[in-house]
Parts: C-alpha cells; structure tokens; sequence
C-alpha cells in the first residue's frame, strides 16, 4: 500500500476517534487526584519528592536541546538526513523540559488551576513525537504539515479540559484522545513502516518505559506501602517518564541513515 492510502486511513480513523470523544459520556476528573501519598515537606518545599523529581525532565529535556544545537552546529551531522526532520524534536525537548516547571508548579500545590500548566507541555510532547515519527517512516512533508496542526489540537484539548472544569462539569475526553491514541498511532505507524534509520525499534523502548511510568502512576499510594514510605508510585513515574524521554536522545545520538529516502 502506498504511503498516501495509509494517510488517508490514519487520517479517516481519526476523525472517528474525534467523534467518539464528542458524543461519548465525559470523562470526568477523579475528585481524588490531587490527594498524592506521599506529601512529606522537606526544606520548606511541599510535596518534597513529587516537586523535586520533575528536575529529572529538565536533565532530559536539556539533554535532548543540547544534542539539538550541536547538530546544528555541525555541517558534516548524520542525525538527520534532512535538517527539517529535528523541527518536531526541538518541540519534544522544549515541552520535556517545560514539563519540569509545569509539574513543579502543580505539585507545589495540587489544584485543577496549576494542573493546566503541568499537562500541556506533556500533551505537546507527545503530538511532537507523533510529527516525528510520521515524518521519519512515512513522509517528511506530512510529518512536518502536522507539528503545527498537532499542536494546536493538543494545546486545545488541554485547554477544552480546563474550560469545562471551571463549568463544573470536566471532560478529559478530547485529552485522553490526544494523549493515549497519540501513543498508539505512534506504535501502530511504527510496527507498520520501517524507520529509515538504525535504532528504529527505539521507539517501542521509549513507549514501554512510559507505559511502566503510567502504572507506577496508578499505584502510587501502593508503591508508597510497599518501599515502607521511601518512594511513591508518583515520584517513580516522574523519574521512569524522564528516563523515557532521555532514551529518545540515545536514539538520535546512536542512530544513522539506513537508505535514502523518497518524499
């Protein structure tokens, strides 16, 4: 199958999930959520672990924009290809390291007000890495006419989030879309085109850590219990996600060019 049939598949099943989120019931925020377990104060910082983990995004995320200015720098790179393809990381690593203040800034004080600013630069992240790999495996054009359009749809999926919270009535669901089925359009473009580069099967690595970042997520009171109070599910997916996000950097720095590419 030619690569424009598969966009206009991707393309068409999109537009179904869009439309399930609008007439599915909402998704509603878990009157819980900002009640994390371990809420220990350390140095006059609240939440102590929580806040003071998101600084491993930051090594990432700078990591990831280090890496960047250097292949920039360097006439004779053989990261890209074509220099255009680094356009959707330097949005993935400006919004990782974003996600450091963001998640600093909520879990300084937990509330649906601070928790606006931690979930953008993540939804941002994720619509990058979904520009990337569109561009890497299927066509560069496309993946580089999406970044802006993703963006836009993930900023405003936050922001439509928000909205309906302050109406008393929140809907995650237009979020999640853009969040989880993100994620599996990652994979599913992934497992259905080779990448032009070594290290291809990268990604899956990267997917599974934050997969597992995700679970600890889930069992953060449990985790708490488990290590007897030395670390919460939380403060662990903090640093399993960040670890995530720095294995895309290995990627970039291990990978070259396999063939030469047709757009």
């Amino acid at each position: 199958m030619k690569p424009n049939y598969h966009l206009w598949l991707l393309a068409g099943t999109s537009i179904l999930v869009i439309i399930a989120a609008m007439i599915l019931p909402p998704v509603a925020q878990p009157s819980g959520y900002h009640h994390f377990a371990d809420q220990r104060s350390f140095f006059g910082v609240p939440n102590f672990n929580d806040v003071i983990s998101n600084l491993a995004f930051l090594l990432s995320g700078g990591t990831g924009l280090v890496f960047l200015w250097r292949v920039h720098r360097n006439p004779t790179q053989t990261t890209f290809q074509d220099r255009k393809e680094s356009w959707p990381y330097w949005v993935l690593f400006l919004n990782i390291t974003a996600v450091a203040f963001g998640s600093i800034y909520y879990h300084w004080m937990p509330d649906i007000d601070h928790l606006l600013w931690d979930r953008l630069p993540i939804v941002i992240a994720i619509a990058a890495l979904l520009s990337a790999t569109v561009a890497d495996r299927i066509s560069l054009a496309a993946g580089l006419r999406l970044l802006p359009l993703l963006v836009v749809f993930a900023v405003l999926s936050v922001l439509y989030w928000y909205w309906t919270e302050l109406q008393g009535a929140g809907n995650l669901n237009f979020y999640i879309v853009m969040q989880f089925y993100s994620i599996l359009l990652i994979v599913w473009i992934s497992l259905r085109f080779p990448s032009r580069y070594t290290y291809g099967n990268g990604v899956f690595q990267v997917i599974a850590w934050y997969v597992v970042a995700k679970a600890a997520e889930m069992l953060d009171g449990e985790i708490f219990a488990w290590t007897d109070g030395w670390i919460s599910g939380h403060t662990l997916k903090h640093l399993i996600a960040a670890f995530a996000a720095y294995w895309i950097v290995w990627v970039l720095q291990k990978r070259v060019l396999l063939v030469t590419p047709k757009f």
